[in-house]
């Protein structure tokens, strides 16, 4: 039997999201109560509701983790880039760098069934995310070498298609030996894209 541990108010939070975490990784993100949480973090059966109300609450918030993770990695990746294409391009990188290194809070992201509403801290941690991407093809705009006009178009085209990357790869079902592997797919398939909006805004008369 565990003994009930003591813990700092902030370092309490930390525990509990982390003991969150290892449940997930092994059952799921609906698969335990903040009771089990609560157990696996050696703490009494009350003690995550000084920070949660209820589980959604918890998971709201490594949701909103896991975002501003997204963004770092994305904005890390991108910072070895000498244009603004080449970063448009290894923020994609990023983006499958991320999936790969925290696939709990990839699942809690964009599994769980969100009422963003509800809480507004995931929601601005998801808009930090997808505004990066956005900056990065306002960028390649204002390089022009991207057309004109609503970046967030060719936001969402990028941000899909790296989505699909990352959901196929931490799912297993991608053809491929591992992580290298799944990164030199990624980059080819975001080159592919930029060369290819390039190569099309170029082309026009």
């Amino acid at each position: 039997m565990r003994t009930p541990r003591s813990y700092h108010h902030g370092s309490l939070k930390q525990a509990l999201l982390k003991a969150s975490l290892d449940i997930i990784r092994k059952a799921g993100p609906g698969a335990f109560t903040l009771r089990e949480v609560a157990r696996r973090a050696g703490v009494s059966h009350n003690a995550p509701y000084r920070h949660f109300r209820d589980k959604e609450e918890l998971l709201a918030a490594l949701a909103a983790e896991g975002f501003d993770r997204l963004t770092a990695a994305m904005t890390q990746a991108a910072e070895s880039a000498s244009g603004a294409l080449e970063r448009f391009r290894l923020s994609g990188r990023g983006y499958v760098e991320f999936a790969l290194r925290y696939p709990q809070h990839f699942a809690v992201m964009f599994d769980v069934p969100w009422r963003f509403d509800l809480y507004p801290q995931t929601r601005a941690a998801g808009e930090r995310a997808f505004g990066t991407l956005v900056r990065y093809v306002e960028a390649c705009q204002a390089e022009q070498v991207l057309p004109p006009g609503d970046a967030k178009p060719f936001a969402l085209l990028a941000w899909s298609m790296v989505h699909g990357v990352a959901k196929l790869a931490i799912s297993g079902r991608l053809p491929l030996s591992g992580a290298a592997d799944v990164l030199r797919f990624t980059d080819t398939a975001t080159g592919a894209l930029a060369r290819g909006l390039a190569h099309a805004f170029a082309s026009e008369p």
